[in-house]
């Protein structure tokens, strides 16, 4: 029996090539656990059928010493929004409910090349779009902690699958929060790389100036491997770039908290609570605290949601029905075309087009959008004068723990408010990582907590090497 609960990339890696149990057995363990759990967590949007074949290349890999590597034979999810060759890649929408992807994400070929076993794609909000994956055109994903209660968006799946050890370590996609909030709510650790770190070349676009592709894992080093596997230039994303760590000496690392951003009202006080404990925790782990000034922060989600709304609207026009996906036949083109949208897209990204169109309507377009573009530069500009003082930025990763599935859909203010603390990062294209930092009981459940770390770009390793020791004390 291989305990899965505590399983990490390491250990399972150790075992598969001391012989402790092969990749086919490691493999049927999660199908074992999936076929257990999923039918009420709903994870997984599809299994793949050929998870022991992809597990059987992998142990004739390390049978024949043939380019193994950390990441040959381990089990991971990927969410539906980034493509693998020849499957069905619907980023949870019924526009896309039956297209095969043409071509591998870059990360996907990385992960192939390193002998990876995909266990299959898990749901999201449709396109990315929303926080709670209630946005699903297939149906809400449950909180294994709580049935009762959202996984989180827009990477709710690959959290979902992680946490109830229905994979080893999982693919998201975070443009606003999308990796860390679900990583919150679940109780695992989600990263979202420094914009341009990993390529963007095969993950559906939400908003490109945002979105960033990461990893969902239990403990920091499998983060952390992914990370290294997947990073890096990709002449097929112009946005890519290289990554240069630095080695980081734990002692000399200096925290900031943002004054008056994490008091604010709307946040729950059990969340305050977990935050000032974790920041003596840091305090007694011999870390320089001290309070900064990001003047602009408050200015943040709102910047967000004007620039976010527009990206959105102008990626989903692509979605015609014309060469691919969802096509609805009308009595001309332009019927076909409103017809196909109408059936193919959900309430939340009909939403986001109307807004977006009007944010770069004619008359609108430099009091919105171009103002609002002003106000990210002066947010990035406030994070670059904070981390001249200090090499971490934290807050709590949400202001409050997992809600009620059904609470909050029918009011996408509140939902967008449950982005505060983590669409600053997206904006000045930072890395962040939410880390499992409690819980708060409600109704007899341990609902998890969540302590987010920012780093200024390109400063990866200066967030590991805090988890790690934050993790070890």
């Amino acid at each position: 029996m291989i305990d899965l609960k505590d399983l990490t990339i390491k250990k399972a890696h150790e075992a598969l090539i001391t012989g402790g149990y092969s990749c086919v057995e490691l493999a049927q363990a999660y199908l074992d656990n999936i076929k257990e759990k999923d039918g009420n967590v709903h994870a997984y949007l599809e299994v793949f059928a050929d998870i022991i074949k992809q597990a059987k290349e992998a142990d004739r890999r390390i049978r024949e010493k043939d380019n193994v590597t950390l990441m040959t034979g381990i089990p991971m999810a990927v969410k539906d929004n980034i493509l693998i060759k020849g499957r069905i890649a619907s980023s949870a929408s019924k526009s896309l409910e039956n297209y095969h992807a043409t071509y591998d994400a870059t990360v996907i070929k990385k992960l192939k090349e390193a002998g990876a076993v995909f266990l299959g794609r898990t749901n999201m909000d449709e396109f990315a779009m929303g926080g709670s994956t209630e946005n699903s055109a297939f149906g809400v994903t449950h909180n294994p902690h709580d049935l009762e209660r959202v996984a989180g968006g827009t990477s709710g799946g690959s959290a979902a699958a992680v946490a109830g050890d229905m994979a080893l370590v999982a693919l998201g996609s975070d443009t606003g929060g999308s990796i860390r909030q679900p990583s919150s709510f679940c109780g695992v650790i989600g990263f979202k790389p420094s914009y341009g770190i990993v390529s963007r070349y095969g993950l559906m676009a939400a908003a490109s100036s945002f979105d960033q592709i990461g990893a969902i894992g239990k403990n920091i080093d499998d983060i952390q491997i992914i990370f290294d596997f997947i990073k890096g230039v990709d002449l097929l994303d112009s946005t890519s770039r290289e990554n240069k760590q630095i080695n980081t000496k734990n002692s000399k690392i200096k925290i900031g908290i943002p004054k008056g951003f994490v008091t604010g009202d709307g946040i729950d006080k059990d969340v305050l609570k977990n935050f000032t404990e974790s920041v003596e925790k840091l305090k007694k782990l011999n870390y320089e605290v001290m309070e900064i000034n990001l003047t602009n922060l408050r200015y943040s989600l709102a910047t967000y949601y004007t620039l976010i709304f527009a990206e959105e609207a102008s990626n989903l026009a692509r979605y015609d029905g014309m060469r691919y996906g969802l096509h609805v036949d009308g009595d001309n083109s332009i019927d076909d075309y409103f017809k196909t949208k109408a059936t193919g897209f959900g309430p939340e990204v009909k939403r986001r087009i109307i807004l977006g169109t009007y944010i770069l309507s004619s008359g609108y377009y430099d009091a919105y959008y171009n103002k609002a573009n002003i106000v990210r530069d002066l947010i990035r500009e406030d994070y670059q004068k904070a981390f001249e003082k200090v090499d971490i930025i934290i807050t709590p990763t949400t202001p409050g723990p997992a809600f009620k599935i059904g609470e909050k859909i029918t009011d996408p203010l509140q939902l967008y408010l449950e982005d505060i603390f983590t669409v600053p990062a997206n904006l000045a294209g930072l890395p962040a990582l939410s880390i499992p930092s409690g819980f708060k009981e409600v109704d007899g459940k341990k609902l998890p907590l969540g302590l987010q770390l920012f780093a200024n770009n390109g400063k990866e390793e200066t967030i590991f090497a805090l988890v790690k020791d934050f993790e070890n004390k």
